[in-house]
C-alpha cells in the first residue's frame, strides 16, 4: 500500500466518523442559499472541524494557515468529501476566489492578514462586483471610491452579494476615476464590512430562501490599505477573479462548495419513479436520457484530467479551462430539469409537501440550479467567451 493509499483511508475513515449529525432544519444546497443563522453556524462550525483535522488548505503555504502539503492530498481529501455527501464548507468565496487571488498577487501583509481566517471560517467573504443597474456588464460599474486622505470614501451599491449578512470582508470593484469609462479607473478592493456606512437587505429567492443580499455604501470609510494593486488596476485583477470563480485557474482551498446531485442520484430515482407500471429505468427513451448524462459527466471528469496534459491539448489550450463553468453548470441544471420529468404531476409539488418527491429536494435543486449558470458570468457571457477565445470566432 503507498504512501497516498493509507491517506485515502485514513480520509475516508475521518469523514465517515465525523459526518456531522443532520440538523432538524432543511440544509441550504450551497453557499448562495445560506439564509437563516442555523444553517450558518451548523456549515461555519462543519467547516472549522475539517479545517482542524487538517483536512482544508492542504496545498496552500503552512506560513499562512495552510497544510503546505502537495496538491495530490487535498485532491483526495475532496474527492471524498463528495463521495461521502457531507456536507460543504460555506466560505466558499474566500476559499476558492479571494484566497487564491490573494496568495497568487497579494502583498505579504494581505497574506499575513487574511489567509488564516477564511481557513478557519472566523473570517467570511462575500463578494462586490454585480451592481442593481448594470447586470454582467462590470465594466459600466458606477460604485465609486474616493480617496480623501488615508481613507478611501465609498458609495453605491452591489447586489447578488451571497452571505452579505455574514461576511466580514467583501472583494470590491469600484470606480476611482469618475471621468473614466469602461475598463479604466476601475480599482479592486478588500474592505472589511463592519463599517459605518456599508449596509446589506437580504433578498427573497424564487424559492424562498435568502441566500443573496443587496450592499449598500453610503459615504463607508475604508482604510487606504484595503486596495489590492495599484489605482485602475481593478478590471484586470477582477478578470484575474473570475479565472478563479470559473475553475479556469486552480489553488483553491478545497472543501466541498455545493451539495452536488450526481447522475447516479437521478438514476437511483429513476428505479423508484414509475412510467406505464413499470420502472421508468426500464423505458428505452430513459434509459438512452442516462446513459447521456452518464457520458457528459464521465466526459467532464476525465476533461479534468485530461487538462493537466499539455500533448492532449496542444491544438485548442484553453478550451478545457475557458468552458469548464459552461459545461457543468449547465449539465447540472439539465439533469435536474430530467428529474422532474421522471415525476409525472408530482413535479409541481414543492418542499413541505407530505407527497413530494424526496421532500421536494429535486424542485429546490432545479431552480437553484440557474444560480450557477447565472453567478460567475451567464452561459451566454460563458459561450461567448468560448466563441471567442477557444474558436476565433468573430465578435460580430
Amino acid at each position: 500500500m503507498t504512501d497516498l493509499d493509507r491517506f485515502q483511508t485514513e480520509v475516508a475513515d475521518w469523514f465517515a466518523a465525523n459526518r456531522p449529525p443532520e440538523p432538524d432544519f432543511l440544509l441550504p444546497e450551497s453557499f448562495m442559499e445560506v439564509g437563516t443563522d442555523a444553517q450558518f453556524n451548523y456549515l461555519r462550525d462543519w467547516q472549522r472541524k475539517v479545517y482542524a483535522a487538517g483536512y482544508l488548505g492542504m496545498a496552500w503555504p503552512a506560513a499562512y494557515g495552510g497544510g503546505g502539503r502537495p496538491q495530490v492530498h487535498q485532491d483526495i481529501v475532496n474527492a471524498e468529501m463528495a463521495r461521502q455527501k457531507v456536507p460543504f464548507v460555506p466560505n466558499t468565496i474566500g476559499l476558492n476566489w479571494a484566497g487564491p487571488l490573494i496568495l497568487a498577487i497579494g502583498s505579504e501583509a494581505q497574506k499575513q492578514r487574511y489567509i488564516r481566517g477564511m481557513l478557519s471560517g472566523d473570517d467570511i467573504w462575500c463578494q462586490g462586483f454585480s451592481e442593481p443597474d448594470n447586470g454582467s456588464d462590470l465594466a459600466s460599474c458606477t460604485t465609486r471610491a474616493t480617496r480623501d486622505g488615508d481613507d478611501y470614501i465609498l458609495n453605491g451599491a452591489k447586489i447578488w452579494t451571497s452571505l452579505g449578512s455574514y461576511a466580514k470582508y467583501m472583494i470590491l470593484l469600484a470606480r476611482t476615476d469618475p471621468a473614466s469609462r469602461r475598463y479604466a479607473g476601475l480599482s479592486y478592493f478588500l474592505i472589511p464590512m463592519q463599517v459605518p456606512g456599508i449596509a446589506t437587505t437580504p433578498i427573497r429567492k424564487l424559492t424562498g430562501e435568502h441566500g443573496f443580499t443587496q450592499t449598500f455604501f453610503d459615504n463607508a470609510r475604508v482604510p487606504v490599505d484595503c486596495l489590492m494593486g495599484r489605482e485602475g488596476e481593478g478590471w484586470q485583477i477582477a478578470m484575474k477573479t473570475l479565472t478563479f470563480e470559473r475553475g479556469a485557474a486552480g489553488g483553491q482551498a478545497g472543501g466541498l462548495a455545493r451539495m452536488a446531485v450526481g447522475v447516479g442520484d437521478v438514476v437511483e430515482l429513476a428505479r423508484r419513479s414509475r412510467r406505464d407500471g413499470a420502472p421508468a429505468v426500464e423505458d428505452p427513451l430513459v434509459r438512452d436520457q442516462l446513459v447521456r448524462f452518464l457520458i457528459e459527466s464521465q466526459g467532464d471528469r476525465l476533461c479534468t484530467a485530461r487538462a493537466k496534459i499539455p500533448a492532449l491539448c496542444s491544438e485548442r489550450p484553453d478550451a478545457i479551462p475557458l468552458s469548464s463553468k459552461l459545461r457543468i453548470t449547465e449539465h447540472n441544471r439539465r439533469l435536474l430539469q430530467f428529474a422532474l420529468t421522471l415525476q409525472g404531476a408530482n413535479a409541481a409539488r414543492w418542499v413541505g409537501d407530505a407527497n413530494a418527491v424526496d421532500g421536494g429536494k429535486w424542485q429546490r435543486g432545479y431552480f437553484n440550479a440557474f444560480a450557477s449558470t447565472i453567478g460567475g458570468g451567464p452561459s451566454q457571457i460563458q459561450a461567448n467567451i468560448v466563441g471567442e477565445r477557444v474558436l476565433g470566432l468573430p465578435k460580430d
